[in-house]
């Protein structure tokens, strides 16, 4: 055998652990990578989980807040318990017209209070159709006759002009009467309860005081009844 081919056969056998470094350069490098993916991975599960955790919290905040606030909303129409025998409320508003109307221009007669819902709605409507079409009756019974929502004068005015009433309309908007008289409270409608004005009618007496008092009002012969209440009284 010559000396160039033993260089040639000592050369041969070399090449094969060349080829032998790959795979283990390759295995460790899938395990870096995998371990490096595996810790991303849980990294992102814990930013995943914090996240979950915080809007948990933030959700509890939120409930906890709100149902704190109900028992404040309600309130208004809970604190005023007016009753029979009473000293009715004083009030000075705002009625139809721009005048002022105080509870003084009425001391010495009979009175009678309507709180309504909402100017212009057909149950509000019949209503104040029904104590105008007898406020001539209830004069004739010393007794005067005013209606009251937490209407704008606009709106009062409009309804009066509408449909010829013939009783002051009173505006309350800061619910200060509605409150003082018990007819500003919690209402539900299709399962939702919000604050609004309570029917109720007051009528009070030549004394000052609370002679009768309708709540949660049906109006279909209402002004009937009333005007034989103050008849009697």
């Amino acid at each position: 055998m010559s000396k160039k081919s033993r260089k040639k056969s000592s050369k041969t056998p070399s090449s094969p652990p060349t080829a032998k470094k790959k795979p283990v350069t390759t295995r460790a490098s899938t395990k870096a990578r995998s371990a490096k993916t595996q810790g991303a991975s849980a990294s992102n599960s814990a930013k995943a989980g914090a996240k979950s955790a915080s809007h948990k919290a933030a959700s509890k905040r939120l409930k906890s807040s709100e149902t704190a606030s109900k028992p404040a909303a309600s309130a208004p129409g809970a604190k005023s318990a007016l009753t029979e025998g009473q000293k009715a409320p004083a009030f000075r508003l705002p009625r139809d017209g721009g005048n002022i109307v105080t509870s003084a221009d009425y001391a010495g007669q009979k009175l009678v209070l309507f709180f309504y819902p909402r100017a212009d709605t057909p149950g509000c409507t019949r209503e104040a159709i029904d104590f105008s079409r007898l406020r001539d009756a209830f004069k004739a019974a010393g007794t005067a006759v005013l209606g009251i929502s937490a209407d704008p004068l606009k709106a009062q005015e409009k309804f009066r002009d509408k449909h010829s009433l013939s009783v002051p309309l009173i505006s309350d908007e800061a619910h200060e009467m509605l409150e003082a008289y018990g007819a500003w409270g919690e209402k539900s409608m299709y399962g939702k309860s919000f604050l609004g004005i309570l029917r109720t009618t007051v009528l009070i007496g030549a004394d000052g005081k609370v002679a009768r008092i309708w709540r949660n009002v049906r109006v279909d012969g209402h002004a009937d009844d009333v005007l034989e209440a103050a008849r009697s009284l």
